[in-house]
């Protein structure tokens, strides 16, 4: 084989190995790449949001570790809010659970940029020390909040989030409240809920979504 031969078959080589490499390369960024959903299947997936986010104004309430927990703490990442309590039998640490189920999924860069907060709706025993104990035995990231009674259903009322107080025949009380999980997004704003029950391989895809249209 002459010299010119066999560098036209070294070049034809290299092309091919190339082109193959741009071939799976282009895959993986697919793969990578959340799939893009309509508003119809973001519904159907239990994801409501809204046509213009909501501003819900300022609020001043208190985090587990005693820290000021006000709007501008929800500013720079994503938070999905869920109003709950510690004395709670079932859908709260089933809930927290499974929000723990979901933050391990998000990949990468989504899951520090994708906060869960827990804002209690039973002020009068959730101290921040009692959130302490509780809301981080789900994932170290999680964050717990209290605060006033006042301050606290008015952030529930702005968040469509439901609450009473029910009396046990024991003296005792338990608190009935929306199972709902809130979307806040980077600017603060109320992106929109995600309706219980939860189901979380289809609540990965849909944030996953959701995040990735806000950010292009």
């Amino acid at each position: 084989m002459t010299e010119s031969r066999q560098r036209g078959v070294r070049w034809t080589i290299f092309g091919v190995v190339v082109f193959m490499a741009l071939v799976v390369a282009s895959f993986i960024h697919r793969v990578g790449e959340p799939r893009i959903m309509s508003q119809a299947e973001t519904r159907a997936n239990g994801l409501f949001l809204f046509d213009t986010p909501r501003d819900t104004g300022d609020f001043a309430l208190i985090d587990h570790r005693g820290a000021s927990f006000t709007r501008g703490n929800l500013v720079g990442q994503w938070t999905l809010i869920f109003f709950g309590f510690t004395h709670c039998p079932d859908i709260c640490p089933t809930t927290l659970a499974e929000l723990a189920q979901l933050k391990a999924q998000l990949a990468g860069t989504e899951a520090s940029a994708t906060r869960v907060v827990m804002l209690s709706v039973d002020p009068a025993r959730d101290t921040p020390e009692r959130l302490a104990q509780y809301v981080p035995y789900f994932h170290a990231d999680f964050v717990g909040v209290t605060g006033e009674f006042s301050e606290i259903l008015s952030v529930a009322q702005r968040l469509n989030a439901p609450f009473r107080k029910v009396s046990e025949p024991d003296a005792s009380y338990q608190m009935e409240h929306s199972a709902n999980v809130v979307l806040m997004n980077p600017r603060g704003d109320y992106h929109g809920f995600f309706r219980a029950p939860l189901d979380i391989p289809k609540m990965r895809v849909t944030l996953r979504s959701t995040q990735y249209l806000w950010e292009h």
